[in-house]
């Protein structure tokens, strides 16, 4: 029993050390602990022209030190008068680097995403969160020093049309996509325990672009996340466009999000 518990502690005592890389909008390379289960309840929403929003239950496992995946289901009036759902999602990633010292690590990863949508989309944005039928594949690096974590990653998609009776994509099938993330840990100043309080503040740069298409947009997104225990983490984020020229549901929307991991399952 002792063991079982010591090895509860390091492996949380090892999720908070690393909390300030644990972004709201984005990825990092760095996995969950090989046997770990995370439950993410999300809702986004926007207020313009009318209050839509998405709801999305995932569940992400840690396969091995190197591999984790997720799966997704979304519900939203986004396209439809009522609430409804609009499909899921699949996500993979492998962790090929990993260069580790004291306070300080440097780790590649590459991932992949399958999405499946019943929506009737007419936007101009490829997006695998409800909205798109389509695949994602890319590449995403991750530099922890001491307390500030900074991650960047670039990723090509492509869409299908949509499943079902709905209208198929209108316009590009094909899109770039590039993320700049940087997350700072403010609390606790030193770790003593697995349950103190952490508050990591972040700032992400979300860009996508269809080529071909002058369509493209850039939008900053500052959050707020705090971890009680280890193992419960609330994040709040607001995102709003640097600049944009793309027809699309995801600017200016806010995301709140509840998440609670297991460990050593």
């Amino acid at each position: 029993m002792k063991t079982i518990l010591l090895a509860f502690c390091l492996t949380a005592l090892a999720y908070s050390a690393c909390a300030q890389e644990l972004y709201v909008n984005t990825e990092p390379a760095s996995n969950m602990a090989t046997g770990s289960l995370g439950i993410r309840l999300e809702n986004q929403s926007f207020y313009s022209p009318t209050f839509k929003n998405r709801t999305t239950l995932e569940m992400m496992y840690g396969a091995t030190g190197k591999l984790m995946v997720h799966g997704s289901a979304y519900v939203s009036d986004m396209y439809r008068p009522n609430q409804s759902f609009e499909g899921g999602s699949f996500y993979a990633k492998y962790r090929f680097y990993s260069a580790d010292t004291i306070q300080s690590h440097f780790r590649g990863a590459f991932f992949g995403k399958a999405s499946i949508s019943r929506n009737p989309y007419n936007l101009q944005e490829i997006a695998l969160e409800g909205d798109n039928s389509g695949l994602q594949g890319g590449v995403v690096f991750t530099k922890l020093i001491h307390k500030l974590a900074v991650s960047g990653s670039a990723s090509y998609l492509h869409a299908f049309d949509n499943a079902g009776n709905a209208m198929p994509v209108s316009g590009a099938k094909n899109a770039v996509a590039y993320t700049l993330s940087a997350g700072y840990l403010l609390l606790p100043k030193n770790y003593t325990s697995y349950n103190q309080v952490n508050l990591n503040v972040y700032a992400e740069l979300l860009g996508k672009s269809n080529p071909g298409y002058a369509q493209s947009y850039l939008d900053v997104a500052p959050a707020v996340q705090l971890i009680f225990n280890s193992v419960f983490r609330v994040d709040f984020s607001y995102r709003t466009p640097i600049y944009n020229s793309m027809k699309r549901n995801s600017q200016n929307m806010y995301l709140v999000r509840l998440e609670y991991n297991f460990f050593n399952l």
